[in-house]
C-alpha cells in the first residue's frame, strides 16, 4: 500500500460529526480523535436526542491519583461530576499487606470488591467487634461514624467505595493517626495511662495508606470482645446470590431486605450480554450512581419536556441518572457488559415501562400512543430488567 492509500485509509477510520442523513460536517480542526472514538453518541447524537442535560459521565481515568506506600486511591465527587449530589465514589488499590488505616467517616461506606482479597475490621458503639475476609464480588457496609480498617491479603486487592454524600472526600476523613498527631502527648498519656515516651514515634500527620506485613490467617487475628460480635454482618457475598435471569442477562439486587445493615445504600449488579439492554425504566426513590465494570455501553436519559441525551461508557466510568428520569442502557460491544446501579436508599426500586403499559387498560394505551395489537399483544405483566429479542437487538456498527 502506497503512502496515499495509507493516508486515505487512516482518514476513513477517523469518525466525523456527520449523520447518515447528511446533517453535520467534517471536523478538520484540532481535536482529540481517540476521545471522539470513545464517545460516538456524543460526536453524532441519535436523532432522538434533544435539548440540554448536564454531563452524566466521568471516568476514574480522569481523576487525581493519591499514591502511598501500600497502595493508591482516586475519587469522583461533586467536584468532578456536579450533578452527582447523592453519592460519591472512591477506587482504591492496596498491595499485599497494604493498609487503609484505622479511621471513620461522617458518611456510611458501601464497597464492592473488584479484584483480590482484603481483611476488614470494625466495632460498633456497644463495643461489639467484627473481623472478616472479603473477596471478589463481596460487599461490605460500615454505618456512618463506626470505625474500621481495610488490609490487603496475599494477592492485594482493588475495590470500589461508595459514600452516601456526593460531597464526600476520602482524603478528608477522621483518622486515628491524624487525631494522635494533633493531641498533646500529655493528654494521650492521661487517656491511656502510659508514659508520654510511649508516643515518641507516633506519626506527625495522617497516614491514610501504609505498607505492612500480610496478616496471618483470620483465626490468628481473632479478638474476643466481652460484649460479643456485631449482630448484623457488615459483609455480604453478592455473587453467591441467585440472580434474576432473563433473556440477555441477569440482575442481582442487594438492599436492606437481604443485607440488613445497609440502611442508606441499595444496589444492583447488572449483566448485559452482547445485543441486550437494560430495559426502559426509572427509579421512583432517588438518583442512580453507576459504575461500569467491564465492556462498553451507551445510556440515553430522558428528562421530560422533549429533553434527552445519550452517553457512552466503558469500564472504569461512572454514570449518573437524576431521580425519576427515564433511561435505558445498551451493550454496544462484543463482550458482556457488567455494571453497578447504586442509590441513596434502604431499598432498590424501579418502574418498568413495559410492565406499566401491560398493567394499564389496553384501550387507554392504544389511544394514548396510537399503536395496535402488534405492540399491545407483546407487553409483559412480569418485569424483565434485562431484555434481548431475536431480530430486535442492538448490533455494533
Amino acid at each position: 500500500m502506497d503512502n496515499l492509500s495509507v493516508k486515505q485509509a487512516a482518514s476513513a477510520s477517523i469518525p466525523q460529526p456527520i449523520r447518515s442523513d447528511g446533517a453535520g460536517a467534517t471536523d478538520p480542526g484540532p481535536r482529540d480523535v481517540m476521545r471522539d472514538m470513545e464517545n460516538p453518541d456524543m460526536l453524532v447524537p441519535p436523532v432522538t436526542d434533544s435539548g440540554l442535560l448536564p454531563n452524566m459521565k466521568f471516568s476514574f481515568s480522569d481523576t487525581h491519583m493519591q499514591l502511598n506506600q501500600g497502595g493508591w486511591s482516586r475519587e469522583i465527587t461533586v467536584r468532578d461530576l456536579p450533578i452527582a449530589k447523592t453519592l460519591a465514589g472512591v477506587n482504591m488499590r492496596l498491595t499485599p499487606g497494604g493498609v487503609r488505616e484505622l479511621h471513620w467517616h461522617q458518611q456510611a461506606e458501601w464497597s464492592y470488591m473488584l479484584i483480590g482479597r482484603a481483611r476488614i475490621t470494625s466495632i460498633d458503639q456497644e463495643g461489639r467487634n467484627f473481623i472478616a475476609d472479603v473477596g471478589p464480588g463481596d460487599l461490605w457496609y460500615f454505618p456512618a461514624g463506626l470505625p474500621h480498617s481495610i488490609q490487603g491479603l496475599e494477592e492485594g486487592c482493588e475495590f470500589l467505595l461508595v459514600f452516601d454524600d456526593g460531597s464526600f472526600s476520602d482524603l478528608n476523613t477522621l483518622s486515628i493517626s491524624d487525631w494522635f498527631a494533633h493531641t498533646p502527648k500529655e493528654v494521650l498519656s492521661a487517656n491511656f495511662g502510659v508514659p508520654e515516651s510511649a508516643f515518641a514515634d507516633i506519626p506527625t500527620n495522617q497516614v491514610y495508606i501504609y505498607q505492612d506485613q500480610v496478616p496471618g490467617p483470620l483465626t490468628s487475628q481473632a479478638v474476643q470482645s466481652p460484649y460479643g460480635t456485631i449482630p448484623q454482618s457488615f459483609k455480604y457475598e453478592l455473587l453467591s446470590q441467585t440472580p434474576i435471569k432473563t433473556p440477555g442477562g441477569s440482575v442481582r439486587i442487594v438492599d436492606s431486605s437481604n443485607f440488613p445493615i445497609s440502611q442508606t445504600i441499595a444496589a444492583a449488579l447488572v449483566e448485559l450480554e452482547p445485543g441486550a439492554m437494560r430495559e426502559l425504566h426509572w427509579h421512583p426513590n432517588n438518583d442512580e450512581w453507576q459504575y461500569y465494570l467491564t465492556g462498553q455501553g451507551r445510556m440515553t436519559v430522558f428528562a421530560g419536556n422533549g429533553v434527552a441525551r445519550t452517553f457512552d461508557y466503558r469500564a472504569g466510568d461512572v454514570g449518573y441518572v437524576p431521580f425519576a428520569f427515564g433511561h435505558y442502557i445498551q451493550n454496544t460491544g462484543s463482550q458482556t457488559l457488567w455494571f453497578l446501579e447504586m442509590f441513596k436508599s434502604d431499598r432498590f426500586v424501579d418502574v418498568s415501562l413495559n410492565q406499566w403499559m401491560a398493567l394499564t387498560p389496553r384501550d387507554l394505551v392504544r389511544d394514548n400512543l396510537n399503536v395496535g395489537s402488534e405492540l399491545l399483544d407483546k407487553l409483559r405483566k412480569e418485569k424483565w430488567p434485562v431484555v434481548r429479542y431475536p431480530g430486535f437487538s442492538y448490533t455494533p456498527k
